[in-house]
């Protein structure tokens, strides 16, 4: 199959490096516990597997076409990484209640893995800018004259992603994971949950506005 690999992984390099909505939950949860972290990030990656196949199949054509889908789309997508925002600054307020009553047993709750996979998830999977990439960036890469389909290059370019995604995220995990002995202290903590809050709510108004 003919397509520009080359091209295409400078720019899926370039995507996961700009920080957005995945980068923010994963880093949040590795933060808590490495181990939340990893399922974040392979929650994101099954979002994206999901735009890959929605692409291959033509039904991110569909949402495209239609402007009712796609803002429905846009705004479900908002409204959760807004509510992801609230549900930090919240988190902020009730570790300050509980370290005021007992400050020396003050600490983060870990969370479970599942609850972090649907973050990565959900966040991937209702981000509209990620069903735009496979929509009109990715065919950019298509060689539409090649020996192989279409359906079959678009498969192939969303694997190459996700992969990278796979030896990307690794990386931010291990790194955003030696901040939890700064997290476990309370001042530290709720400073980090209300400004993950604020980036989710400005990222989530920043989606539907866009």
């Amino acid at each position: 199959m003919s397509v520009n690999l080359v091209g295409f992984l400078g720019v899926v390099l370039l995507a996961y490096v700009v920080p957005g909505p995945d980068f923010l939950v994963i880093v949040r949860a590795a933060a808590r516990r490495r181990s939340l972290g990893w399922a974040a990030a392979l929650g994101a990656q099954a979002g994206l597997c999901v735009h890959m196949a929605a692409a291959a199949l033509g039904l991110s054509v569909v949402a495209a076409q239609s402007a009712v889908v796609f803002t429905a789309i846009k705004l479900a997508g908002a409204a959760y990484l807004v509510f992801l925002g609230v549900r930090a600054i919240l988190a902020a307020r009730r570790s300050g209640a509980t370290a005021a009553s007992t400050p020396e047993r003050a600490a983060p709750h870990d969370g479970t893995k599942r609850g972090s996979f649907a973050e990565g998830f959900l966040t991937n999977v209702l981000n509209p800018k990620a069903a735009l990439f496979f929509l009109s960036v990715l065919p950019q890469f298509v060689d539409g004259g090649g020996s192989g389909s279409v359906t079959s290059q678009i498969l192939l370019l969303g694997v190459l992603d996700v992969l990278i995604g796979v030896l990307y995220w690794p990386w931010v995990v291990v790194v955003a994971a030696k901040l939890r002995g700064l997290l476990a202290r309370p001042v530290f903590r709720r400073r980090w949950e209300r400004t993950t809050g604020v980036l989710f709510i400005g990222t989530g108004a920043g989606v539907a506005a866009s």
